[in-house]
């Protein structure tokens, strides 16, 4: 069920291509399904804990094992917070120093659009690694920071006043409510569920890129998917493929800690919500500068 795409596949602590979450969902006995084991069986003393056994028999996930050198929510909440605080203090930074007046607006925007490429090929290179890098994941943070500084500033300043701020309110209110959803039991992350999201995103992916090539080689705004009525529809139908992709990220990161996954492990768990939450927050500041555009 897991995703071949490098980018989508690293929503998930894999362990020789496995998923604690999805492709090792646990079953009576402590199996999984598609008879794969749990991945951080080994070294884990819960693995052949009777208790924990009947507790997944039950249904329940099994408790973390209190052992050292294994992932826990405190580990996930600091590398969470230090890889958004990173991109929130380059991206003010970008702010300050990357003025985008008439007279500097290029330079801004071209330095923009370089760390934008930058923080790409990061986050591709650490998507294509088995194992979290601190650095790799810190560095994207802080040149996908500048991006967004550059880009919220240009939106605030140049198309619709006070948008930045709005565009972070929207995507917390987004984080919180998955969230309360979540944890309700309202949202059932599942095989069905990540299959629908996958192909779901795929092909949203597509659709941008196709218009992206027709406005590159066609010129104007390409098919019209990122403006005007078409534009917001995109908009909220990325916003809702950010939720989608919040639970999965929250389900990985309960199943990681249920299973005894790695303490290092808690970066991946910072990278894939810091590109989610990246992600949503582009769409919302979209949303509200084609709804405030005089074009």
């Amino acid at each position: 069920m897991r995703s071949r795409n490098p980018v989508f596949s690293r929503r998930g602590f894999s362990r020789d291509n496995g998923y604690a979450g999805f492709n090792a969902a646990p079953q009576a006995g402590g199996t999984a399904v598609g008879t794969q084991a749990n991945p951080y069986a080994q070294g884990n003393p819960y693995a052949n804990n009777p208790y924990a056994q009947q507790d997944l028999q039950h249904g329940a996930p099994p408790q973390a094992p209190a052992t050292t050198g294994r992932m826990t929510m405190d580990d996930v909440v600091l590398r969470t917070a230090s890889t958004l605080g990173t991109l929130i203090v380059t991206a003010a930074l970008a702010w300050a120093l990357l003025p985008v007046d008439d007279a500097n607006i290029n330079r801004s925007y071209g330095i923009g659009i370089g760390a934008a490429l930058i923080g790409m090929v990061l986050a591709f290179v650490q998507s294509f690694k088995r194992k979290a890098s601190p650095a790799l994941i810190l560095s994207y943070a802080a040149f996908e920071g500048v991006f967004l500084g550059v880009l919220s500033s240009i939106v605030d300043n140049r198309i619709a006043s006070g948008a930045a701020m709005q565009a972070v309110l929207g995507t917390m209110a987004v984080f919180a409510g998955v969230l309360v959803a979540y944890k309700a039991g309202w949202i059932r992350v599942n095989r069905r569920f990540y299959g629908f999201v996958m192909a779901a995103a795929m092909g949203f992916i597509l659709l941008m890129v196709v218009n992206m090539l027709f406005a590159v080689f066609g010129g104007g705004d390409g098919l019209g998917f990122r403006s005007g009525p078409l534009g917001i529809f995109f908009g909220v139908v990325g916003i809702l493929l950010g939720a989608c992709f919040l639970a999965l990220d929250f389900k990985q990161v309960e199943d990681g800690i249920a299973y005894g996954a790695p303490k290092d492990e808690a970066w991946l768990a910072a990278f894939g919500l810091t590109l989610t939450l990246v992600w949503i927050y582009m769409e919302f500041l979209r949303i509200i500068a084609i709804l405030n555009s005089n074009d």
